[in-house]
């Protein structure tokens, strides 16, 4: 590839055959043949496959791999991990239903988040999934709910810990937080659980996600094991199960560089065996979204304008913002970073053009990529916006402007 592209980590490892973008095995101008209509996201099987695999390489083997489908609740590609993960976690009744139609077992389903309604919480105990109580009022709601059925909820204890994951781009845990029981709360709560009519099955510690800083995760899962043993101590309980939450980054812009993965499992290895002398029947799990979605995927739009305005490039597509808002940079981004962008079926040719890709709304926001060189495209040219497995079309406003939804597809 041409050295005026920049220097996005993604595209050392693109799959381009005679200047075409490849995925699933399949041309990117076939792929918009079969789908028939731009945009649309798609994503790779054998990639969610290998990072998968991967994982299980270098991670104890003690260590369940739990799938947070709020990155991606795509029932297919949630059919897809059901086959090769140990657990899934939801975020909604909606989550929990998709769950529930995939092999997973009901126990292997935990349920988080910090406002579930009444009907929703009914709806898990009869489901028999793993409740992750997130108040102290939660949990007798939890309980009234298992009352009503005649049944054992099961519930566990997700724990607002006494710690940040440090450099992470999303801070869950440490400070005031409306996540999860502050972990001072956790051990007198624990102490209750056994006169309320819960089966109690655990723990869960999530601090943070998005983090490419190898020494801050080790860290912070190296505390959350010795916050779980305190926890533990104080209330004069065992655990039986602990989720020790993700964590794992992505690059996605100029700069970063991938996780070094071997060195987390490395630490992650003794950190297992300490805790195992401890509690010798306990079952660790490690709750991954992102990591194992995000590289599979790419955004598709088709360019529909290549325009001037004093002296700078446009090419307006036919999606935007409102499909993809984690690459206009308003999902959290202080300072506005390109995602990785390129001209999906001109990957062979120079990148000599600088331009502004932008969509279609009216709205000054809507931006894919700005000021970044690029091949030069015309109207019918397909723009592809890599990284784009996690948190994409849920996690953006697709009725703004009442445009059509882009189609998502596994392949």
């Amino acid at each position: 590839m041409n050295n005026s592209f920049p220097q996005h980590a993604a595209l050392e490892s693109l799959d381009v055959k005679d200047g075409c973008l490849q995925i699933g095995g399949m041309s990117l101008t076939r792929l918009v043949q079969r789908v028939g209509i731009t945009p649309f996201y798609a994503y790779d099987r054998k990639k969610i496959s290998e990072r998968v695999a991967l994982l299980r390489r270098y991670m104890p083997p003690e260590i369940q791999l739990y799938y947070a489908m709020k990155a991606n609740p795509m029932p297919a590609v949630v059919q897809h991990l059901a086959k090769l993960v140990d657990g899934m976690d939801v975020a909604s009744m909606g989550e929990m239903k998709v769950a529930l139609d995939t092999p997973i077992t009901s126990h292997r389903i935990s349920f988080s988040g910090p406002g579930k309604r009444l009907e929703e919480l009914r709806s898990a105990v009869a489901s028999d999934v793993v409740i992750n109580v997130e108040s102290a009022s939660e949990m007798e709601r939890v309980v009234q709910c298992g009352e009503e059925l005649g049944m054992l909820p099961r519930v566990s204890i997700r724990v607002n810990p006494d710690f940040e994951l440090q450099s992470s781009g999303m801070k869950m845990g440490g400070g005031a937080k409306p996540f999860g029981i502050d972990a001072e709360q956790v051990p007198s709560l624990l102490q209750r659980i056994s006169t309320l009519g819960l089966n109690f099955v655990g723990l869960h510690v999530f601090s943070g996600s998005q983090n490419l800083n190898t020494s801050a995760i080790c860290e912070a899962q190296e505390k959350t094991i010795r916050l779980a043993t305190k926890i533990a101590h104080q209330a004069g309980v065992a655990i039986p199960w602990l989720n020790i939450g993700g964590g794992l980054g992505v690059p996605y812009f100029p700069g970063q560089h991938p996780l070094d993965l071997a060195a987390v499992g490395e630490r992650l290895h003794g950190l297992v065996y300490d805790i195992k002398q401890i509690f010798p029947n306990i079952e660790i799990a490690m709750e991954l979204g992102r990591y194992i979605v995000a590289e599979a995927g790419i955004y598709v739009c088709r360019v529909v304008e290549r325009k001037t305005s004093r002296g700078q490039i446009f090419l307006v597509t036919d999606g935007g913002m409102h499909h993809h808002l984690a690459a206009s940079g308003n999902l959290g981004q202080v300072i506005r970073k390109n995602f990785p962008v390129l001209i999906g079926n001109k990957i062979h040719q120079n990148a000599d053009d600088v331009v502004t890709i932008v969509g279609p709304l009216c709205t000054p926001l809507d931006i894919l990529a700005e000021q970044i060189p690029v091949t030069r495209a015309s109207i019918g040219d397909l723009v592809v916006v890599l990284q784009s497995g996690a948190y994409g079309l849920t996690a953006s406003p697709v009725a703004f402007l009442n445009h059509p939804e882009p189609i998502e597809v596994l392949v």
